[in-house]
């Protein structure tokens, strides 16, 4: 590999690294979509609405996930221990 691609690489992880792995994409949404939901969120950017739908998302399906385990784990727990009554 060359020294030019060796530094490029170089700077595609320091960037990915130092953003979170951020990176650009064109997406066709239909603007009436897109309007509508900065409207609902009051999202400044839609860059800020696409993250906060996917957070959405994948909050859900963790949720989701996490209702499959709804009376199958008994963690014997009692709240007034907890809470130091």
């Amino acid at each position: 590999m060359s020294t030019i691609a060796l530094d490029y690489a170089y700077k595609i992880n320091y960037v990915m690294h130092k953003y979170g792995g951020t990176m650009r994409t064109t997406l066709d949404i239909p603007e009436g979509l897109i309007n509508e939901a900065l409207k609902i969120t009051r999202s400044r950017t839609k860059t800020e609405l696409i993250k906060l739908a996917l957070e959405n998302i994948i909050q859900k399906n963790k949720i989701k996930d996490l209702k499959r385990f709804r009376g199958k784990i008994d963690l014997e727990i009692d709240l007034n221990t907890l809470r130091k009554r």
